[in-house]
């Protein structure tokens, strides 16, 4: 039997469109493997959001040379976002890689099939993209340029994708899009996204709803009531911000004030008292003063989040940022913003997680990891505990009696 190997780097998209890759390849008679020097089938889904990203694409791309030339015979495939329209670059670079092909494609090689192909055994937590690419063009983003224009799926489509992820094992699914928030406006009935998550919450043996990732500028008030009203939908918001300072806001082309983010903040807060909000931050975007720097901390301060992400800028060729823009942040003045603000998140998180010392917080169990039990709570809050017991896949209270910025641990 042939085997084939799958390596993912990056969002949560490309662990779900590898995932369908694995699906079809299975269906096809291949076996998957762990080692790469045993497969006859090697694909490399890639991500270039990050310099770092990418380069760890290229150092895998180039410890796979020699494996080719050792063995021509392998069939060696790289997709995600790395792939672009100039196949032909791509070709003179890489002359090793027998095929490209393009974020949510499937390898020209093979025929495509009538269905998606769907995880045979899901996690009980899946990921279920409802809307490819985006409109926004923010400054910095090479996303659009790769993924393409907004594309959105029709929801009988969805609902019944997630029917069927639920009839082979899943619990929660996650729904994702670079902006869920525009789902749907290319559909012939213009449906939108909470009335998407309308449909699914009447899906049955389906225990949780998420999405990823909001839009500040799109964001409506229809979606937050139907997430306070849902009772699938989780109390937890990616709404990535991305920097403090009005000025900056604008030269990466966001669309939206610090003082709007904060009112719609405000709105969801308002409306779903017990929700748990995260964001993104970039420091050192191009002409980022010391005093924007500190506008985001600021920020950071008030609000309040309960998990950020925050990344160093780094130029991304092809956008409008690293076309118009000095990259004149020292490299060593960014790494030093970085650290500020992880320290200043650490400690925010440390706090607001403290305060869930001693309460009992249901989880949806995901597997083991170094003999203890994980999930998370509605508010994606991970949680571990010690069981000798079966819990995979089920619902579980736990009291928890130990916190820490990043993770809690309790017993049943």
């Amino acid at each position: 039997m042939p085997k084939y190997h799958i390596w993912t780097i990056g969002c949560q998209m490309n662990k779900a469109e590898s995932e369908r890759l694995a699906s079809r390849f299975e269906e096809l008679g291949y076996e998957a493997t762990d080692k790469v020097d045993e497969a006859d089938l090697i694909v490399l889904n890639s991500c270039v959001v990050r310099q770092s990203a990418e380069n760890r694409v290229v150092n895998k791309l180039s410890i796979l040379k020699s494996l080719k030339k050792a063995k021509p015979e392998i069939t060696l495939a790289l997709t995600g976002c790395l792939v672009n329209a100039d196949t032909d670059r791509l070709h003179r670079s890489y002359p090793h890689v027998d095929h490209f092909f393009k974020a949510g494609d499937y390898p020209p090689w093979l025929e495509k099939p009538d269905a998606l192909s769907l995880p045979h055994h899901p996690s009980p937590t899946a990921f279920v993209t409802i809307i490819q690419g985006c409109d926004n063009f923010c400054s910095y983003c090479i996303v659009p340029y790769r993924r393409g224009r907004e594309r959105s799926r029709p929801i009988p489509e969805i609902a019944g994708e997630v029917r069927e992820l639920v009839r082979r094992g899943a619990k929660e699914v996650t729904l994702l899009g670079q902006n869920v928030d525009s789902y749907g406006h290319d559909l012939p009935d213009r449906p939108d996204l909470a009335d998407l998550l309308a449909e699914l919450d009447e899906i049955d043996g389906l225990v949780r709803l998420r999405f990823l990732t909001n839009h500040p500028k799109d964001m409506s008030l229809k979606l937050i009531e139907a997430i306070a009203r849902l009772d699938k939908v989780c109390e937890m918001i990616s709404l990535p911000v991305q920097a403090g300072s009005d000025e900056i806001l604008r030269v990466m082309k966001r669309g939206y004030t610090v003082a709007q983010y904060r009112e719609l903040v405000g709105q969801i807060r308002e409306k779903i008292p017990t929700v748990a909000v995260s964001t993104d931050i970039i420091v050192g975007f191009p002409s980022e003063s010391e005093n924007q720097f500190r506008q985001t901390l600021d920020l950071l301060s008030e609000t309040k989040f309960d998990t950020v992400h925050i990344a160093a800028y780094s130029p991304r060729t092809g956008t409008a940022a690293a076309r118009d823009f000095e990259d004149d942040i020292p490299s060593d003045e960014k790494k030093g913003r970085l650290k500020k603000a992880e320290l200043l998140q650490e400690k925010i998180q440390t706090e607001i997680n403290a305060r869930l010392l001693d309460k009992t917080m249901e989880i949806l169990v995901e597997g083991r990891n170094r003999g203890k039990w994980y999930g998370r709570t509605r508010t994606d809050k991970l949680v571990f505990f010690s069981s000798d017991k079966d819990y995979h896949g089920q619902l579980v209270k736990i009291r928890i009696e130990k916190t820490s910025p990043w993770s809690l641990q309790g017993k049943i």
